[in-house]
């Protein structure tokens, strides 16, 4: 398969582009492994300048980090973690957590798996190819791919295992084990984050998991190959989350980027850290005391990069129900910022806004 490469000036057709790289299902690590010197047009984001606006390691800004050591155990340390996890959420919309409950040996584990998932052979993978994403596991580059104005460079397999997870016998044999271990264990922490958001924002303990933001729990295994020219894509564009909140597992090398105060920042890894995000969900029924902020992945020319995102909502899928914000935090000098509409109709709103 011949795509055409960022440096073809003559006609581009990009829908026969997409098409091709699509019924390739071998992903972006399939172009890499072919030995392209450059990426194809369709990968080219043509507004995108990696030195704009960015806050690099020079920076004074870092993204907040919050020891949950001792959460359940000490009345006292609980409230401090509170206080912490509720600036965060209100300042930066994103925070990093150690001593989650999350062995290490587990994180790791899981970012072997994904990237033994992905470093498998190419036929292996395909198996798993699919663009019907009411599958419950899937493999495929770009969630987006026909919809975006330019690709990403990054594959993704994907699972849900709330409310109804896959058979073990329907997950890739080569991070089954794994896959099934880690969903349980983040499942379990998005509970605890859910009840320190709730006390956070003055609610009852179970407030936020009462109105079932954790029904649902998706995953998402990224690996991004090594690009022969970084500085003209994307690993992931700047976007926001949809859901309520967003558990990240990185890898050590680094691209995740947070736009705070209208500078990018690295959000540096961490051994032992997860990244935690606010989603568009979260800021709606909080009336946006809580903020979900724009992101975006880097990707470099030397290594992959690995990362599990498992976002936390109601429903997978469109759903009829209709939110507005919690009526615990509106009053008549906080009035409600939303009316009453479904999540994608919120969602769509602020992502109209932020354009």
């Amino acid at each position: 398969m011949i795509l055409p490469s960022s440096g073809v000036e003559s006609e581009y057709d990009r829908k026969s582009e997409l098409k091709a790289f699509d019924a390739s299902k071998s992903g972006v690590k399939g172009l890499v492994d072919g030995g392209l010197t450059k990426i194809p047009l369709m990968f080219i984001h043509p507004h995108y300048n990696p030195d704009a606006k960015s806050g690099s390691a020079v920076s004074q800004f870092r993204v907040p980090l919050i020891d949950l050591d001792g959460v359940n155990d000490n009345a006292t340390l609980r409230a401090k973690i509170i206080d912490q996890v509720r600036e965060a959420c209100e300042n930066w919309g994103f925070l990093q957590v150690v001593n989650h409950g999350i062995p290490a040996s587990v994180l790791e584990a899981m970012l072997d798996g994904i990237r033994g998932f992905h470093e498998q052979d190419t036929q292996m993978k395909k198996e798993f190819y699919t663009r019907d994403f009411k599958e419950k596991v899937s493999f495929v580059s770009n969630f987006d791919l026909f919809q975006a104005t330019a690709a990403t460079w990054k594959d993704s397999l994907s699972w849900a295992v709330a409310p109804n997870p896959p058979h073990p016998t329907e997950l890739p044999a080569v991070c089954r084990d794994i896959v099934m271990e880690y969903s349980k264990q983040v499942k379990r922490l998005g509970y605890t984050l859910f009840e320190l958001l709730s006390e956070a924002l003055g609610l009852d303990v179970n407030h936020l998991k009462d109105m079932e933001c954790a029904e649902m729990m998706f995953h998402a295994g990224h690996y991004y190959p090594p690009c022969p020219e970084p500085e003209l894509t994307l690993g992931a564009r700047r976007h926001t989350d949809s859901g309520f909140l967003t558990v990240l597992l990185q890898d050590q090398v680094g691209g995740l980027q947070v736009l705070h105060q209208n500078q990018w920042i690295d959000a540096s890894p961490m051994p032992g850290a997860l990244v935690i995000n606010v989603g568009d969900s979260l800021q709606v029924i909080t009336n946006d005391r809580f903020k979900s902020i724009e992101h975006r992945v880097l990707v470099n020319s030397e290594s992959s990069r690995v990362s599990v995102a498992s976002a936390f909502g109601t429903t997978l899928f469109p759903s009829s129900k209709l939110y507005s914000p919690i009526k615990e935090l509106v009053s008549q000098e906080n009035p409600p910022k939303y009316k009453e509409a479904t999540l994608q109709t919120h969602v769509a709103y602020l992502r109209g806004k932020r354009v």
